[in-house]
């Protein structure tokens, strides 16, 4: 396990996806929580996300990152859960074509599978679970939805994942075609991170708030 020195103020991004830092850090640009990437600590452990839910595969990644630095931890999964195919791809999103698929493979298998389905039953959701994680355990979690409907084709140049194919209905465009500022102010990611932000402001005020010195990080979230 590597060890590090301990900074109350510090939280570690339990992620590799530099797409998710990137949407993290400006959701999180007026706060003052300083944020590391996974990628600052060598050595650190790819999570196996083997769990059947997306909280579980949260909760795994935020606890097992926390444990190894020594530092908060904030992990999340996300998914799109498609009406028409009960929930899929759920939390199998990021490899639906396969253990080693591009977006653009998960995107023309969704389509296919879409393909000649009526806009009333191409109802569709992203969901994204947000876990905070201690070194000694604690975690707490944090929900984000938004609703839309998947299209026919893919529509926009910037996002990632499925942003092409998910129109966003009071919009009127996809989160590929809205652009990352618009998309940061509706997505299911910040949703989450909104309601995760003031659990974290308020760890951050405990901290700096505590008579003592703590010797190491906090055992306890509130």
């Amino acid at each position: 396990m590597m060890t590090s020195s301990y900074d109350p103020f510090t939280v570690v991004l339990a992620t590799h996806n530099q797409h998710k830092v990137k949407e993290i850090m400006a959701i999180f640009n007026e706060t003052p929580i300083k944020f590391l990437a996974l990628d600052q600590f060598p050595g650190a452990p790819d999570v196996v996300e083997d769990g059947k839910t997306l909280e579980e595969n949260a909760q795994k990644k935020a606890y097992e990152i926390a444990r190894y630095t020594n530092h908060i931890s904030l992990a999340d999964d996300s998914g799109l859960e498609v009406e028409f195919l009960d929930g899929q791809p759920g939390v199998i999103s990021a490899r639906f074509a396969g253990a080693s698929c591009s977006f653009a493979d998960n995107n023309n298998k969704l389509l296919t599978l879409m393909k000649g389905v009526p806009t009333e039953h191409r109802r569709a959701r992203f969901r994204c679970i947000m876990t905070l994680a201690l070194p000694k355990g604690a975690t707490q979690s944090a929900e984000g939805v938004l609703n839309g409907y998947i299209t026919d084709r893919p529509r926009g140049d910037e996002g990632f994942g499925y942003d092409p194919v998910f129109l966003v209905p009071d919009k009127g465009k996809t989160l590929a075609e809205l652009g990352p500022t618009i998309k940061n102010s509706l997505s299911h990611r910040y949703k989450a991170l909104q309601a995760m932000k003031p659990v974290l402001l308020k760890l951050r005020e405990n901290i700096l708030t505590h008579k003592e010195k703590p010797a190491g990080p906090p055992t306890e979230i509130i």
